[in-house]
């Protein structure tokens, strides 16, 4: 335990900071005591991790699995904010010392605290991987023992997500000597899982073998010689036969080199329990720690019996000690020089800790975890200190997300949601950020009357300084006239606010970063022009489509592809109520197109169009309009539909080659387990778009809505999908000449060809 420096908050998440309990590469970890008044280990992460969104995203998804862990053998997390400036999360404080420690210093431990230890942590690793988690890093260094019996720690959040951040292809994650094979396989680029609950298994068989023997099975010395005895070699389990047979052969078992033929965490329970293994019945989670009181922590019997009395000495001793006084607040700690500490949520008075007897007034009961490094990782980030004075909080900007969560359509709401919570993740990593971004989200179930009302509360908020949304064009109809009331700044991302009647002039604070429908024509023009000329286009249109149809006929008939080289285009009707396309196809092939164009948002009548021209044998470029991009197009039209090129308002991030799509990518995967869909990425840089705006205003308190919108159109702004930027004057329409994109029928599916300006022809011609 050392003092706190010079750098470090006071507090941090309503937790006052004591000492610091250690430091490594993934950032610090603090002694604290909660709100509650509980004594707690703090950990938290450096900048450079948190500012990698996969990283964060793995840590958020990790911090909400094991928040939900009530197990008695796993250190409880007990309060987490994953998207803080500086990520943090509190768990409870074990005093005791390592498995590592007690076996290195004393060696073996007798069969009977073996079988203890095993069932134990079989039964914490069991409820860990029931709860969707994997710990990854299971070894003697993150097995505390406690009076009342083991804990692990560390069980699966920073270990994962250091598995997201380490991106050498060497890279182990783990510990050598206690890591499977199929780990080592994995990073050391083979086949292999490199996280899965049969890996735990084997890391707790070496764990049971060397508080046995004393002795790692796998032996010692540099990493890579470990690494290879345990995938080639077998492992040494000499001393093993003290156990109970059924024991030794369950824990032999465990440390096979095939994970399909090692026991489950609760099968290999179940066997050391049957063996005289005490599982422990109580269902608290107190620990004594050693200073009179009920130092069972919740179970039955003498709690002391499990461990040797040497040992118990130890723990004694080491829990005495944490009731020490914290140290006094030294100067800079030239181990952090690099990475000062996080941002504190407000100023404590007085450079000292409590007294001894404020800590003495912490409750017996209560537990406490203390990370390693693993889980224990723990991130740092800038922070900003006045000379001589306390740390300024940064101020906190609240932005609400109107969308359809609920209801049909439901999927573009919550890919809205997971883009402007990925986006928000990300600016609040920044260790630069000058304020804090949060998002208010409210649900309409795409129901235009729901949608009024959701607007008129948002409206309320006097902390809401713009919205994104809303996800349908009768919502965003609904809504308008609360939002402009409120002159609140609205970006719509996936409206065409064409086809809601909705206009930017009237509606001044109405900011819409999707291509109006009058732009819809372009990308099919620039293919047609510059991919694939052609001179002359057929234009079918379909008279049961809406009215937004009739302009794109109206731009591609006035502007065809390669006017000024003499293209020209003809018209082609087909009405609604016919389902028989092969007069007007025979009509429109009679004026020997080059491509032809459906004008039309039927994804079914697209489909009988794309029929028709397979069987009128036309194989020259066949393009149409995303409404009719829909899974029925491919079902209805067969193999008629191959070829077909779509225009499309949005992009696929998971197919683009930009690093900041990548990255989006990878964090909306390990957040949500997915690829992003249709608008995540709009979404996501719509709030950023707000971020840059707010951020400019600077981190004073005269931030308002109205100065939000001024700053908004002024803006040139590069998303992940396109640059966002605005024409001068009242209309402030959205430069949109390079803002669609370009789809195409291949091998049964849409694939992704990019935005439409960089499509070029392929090797192949295609």
């Amino acid at each position: 335990m050392r003092a706190l420096t010079a750098q470090d908050p006071d507090t941090l998440g309503g937790h006052r900071l004591l000492a610091r309990l250690g430091s490594g590469g993934m950032g610090t970890v603090y002694l604290a005591r909660s709100p509650a008044g509980a004594l707690v280990a703090v950990k938290v992460i450096r900048a450079e991790h948190a500012a990698d969104p996969a990283f964060r995203a793995r840590f958020r998804r990790e911090v909400r699995l094991a928040s939900g862990l009530e197990g008695r053998w796993v250190v409880p997390v007990t309060a987490a904010d994953a998207d803080a400036q500086a990520p943090w999360l509190a768990t409870a404080f074990v005093p005791g010392p390592s498995l590592a420690e007690a076996v290195d210093a004393h060696g073996a431990l007798p069969p009977s605290t073996v079988l203890t230890l095993g069932a134990r942590l079989a039964q914490a690793l069991s409820g860990i991987q029931a709860a969707g988690l994997v710990h990854r890093d299971v070894k003697p260094g993150n097995i505390l023992l406690a009076l009342d019996g083991p804990r692990l720690i560390d069980f699966g959040i920073a270990s994962g997500a250091l598995a997201t951040a380490l991106t050498a292809p060497d890279a182990v994650i783990g510990t050598p000597g206690y890591l499977s094979p199929e780990q080592t396989r994995a990073h050391g680029g083979g086949d292999g899982d490199p996280a899965g609950p049969a890996s735990d298994v084997f890391s707790l068989g070496c764990v049971l073998a060397y508080a046995t023997t004393a002795r790692r099975p796998f032996g010692t010395g540099d990493a890579a010689s470990v690494l290879y005895r345990t995938v080639h070699e077998q492992p040494d389990l000499a001393g093993l036969g003290q156990l109970p047979p059924p024991v030794g052969e369950a824990v032999a078992r465990c440390l096979a080199k095939d994970a399909g033929r090692r026991p489950t965490a609760a099968e290999l329970r179940d066997v050391l329990v049957a063996h005289g293994g005490d599982i422990g019945d109580g269902v608290g989670i107190g620990i004594g720690i050693g200073i009179g009181g009920d130092m069972s922590g919740g179970g039955t019997g003498s709690p002391r019996d499990w461990l040797p009395p040497v040992v118990l000495r130890l723990v004694a001793e080491r829990s005495a000690r944490a009731l020490d006084p914290p140290p006094r607040r030294s100067g800079p700690d030239p181990a952090s020089a690099s990475a000062s500490a996080p941002t504190s949520d407000r100023a404590s008075g007085g450079p000292f800790g409590p007294s001894r007897r404020r800590l003495l007034g912490v409750s017996a009961g209560v537990v406490a975890a203390v990370g390693g490094t693993g889980v224990g990782a723990v991130w740092l980030t800038r922070r900003t200190r006045a000379t001589g004075g306390a740390p300024r909080a940064r101020p906190t900007r609240t932005l609400a997300l109107h969308a359809a969560l609920t209801g049909g359509q439901r999927a573009t709401g919550t890919a809205h949601e997971r883009g402007a919570r990925l986006a928000v993740a990300a600016h609040n990593a920044r260790a630069d950020a000058p304020f804090r971004l949060a998002l208010r989200t409210v649900d309409d179930g795409g129901v235009p009357d729901r949608a009024r009302d959701a607007a008129r509360a948002v409206a309320a908020d006097p902390a809401v300084l713009a919205v994104i949304g809303p996800t349908t064009e009768a919502t965003a109809r609904a809504a308008s006239s609360a939002y402009a009331a409120a002159a609140l700044p609205v970006v719509v991302v996936s409206v065409d606010i064409d086809a809601a009647g909705l206009s930017t002039t009237d509606l001044r604070t109405l900011c819409a970063t999707r291509p109006p429908g009058t732009y819809r024509h372009l990308p099919i023009l620039d293919y047609l022009h510059r991919v694939h000329p052609v001179t002359r286009t057929a234009v079918i249109e379909d008279l049961r489509a809406d009215d937004t149809v009739a302009g794109l006929v109206r731009d591609l008939l006035e502007v065809p592809p390669r006017r000024e080289q003499g293209g020209t285009a003809t018209r082609h009707t087909v009405a609604a109520g016919t389902a028989e396309f092969g007069p007007v196809v025979a009509a429109a092939l009679a004026a020997r197109p080059g491509a032809i164009v459906y004008a039309g948002t039927s994804p079914g009548r697209g489909a009988a169009c794309a029929r028709a021209l397979a069987d009128a044998g036309f194989t020259g470029p066949r393009a149409t309009i995303e409404p009719v991009m829909r899974p029925a197009f491919l079902t209805g039209a067969g193999g008629a539909a191959e070829g077909w090129l779509f225009e499309a308002p949005y992009t696929r991030a998971q197919s683009a080659k930009s690093r900041t799509a990548v990255q989006f990518t990878a964090a909306h995967r390990e957040r949500y387990g997915t690829d992003p869909a249709p608008w995540a990425a709009e979404t996501y840089d719509a709030v950023g778009l707000l971020s840059r705006a707010l951020t400019d205003l600077g981190s004073g308190g005269d931030v308002t809505p109205g100065r939000v919108a001024d700053r908004l159109f002024r803006l040139s702004y590069d998303g992940i999908a396109k640059r966002i930027r605005f024409r001068d004057g009242a209309g402030h329409q959205l430069v949109g000449e390079k803002a669609g994109f370009l789809y195409r029928v291949e091998g049964g599916g849409f694939r992704y060809l990019g935005r439409h300006d960089q499509v070029v022809v392929a090797a192949d011609g295609s």
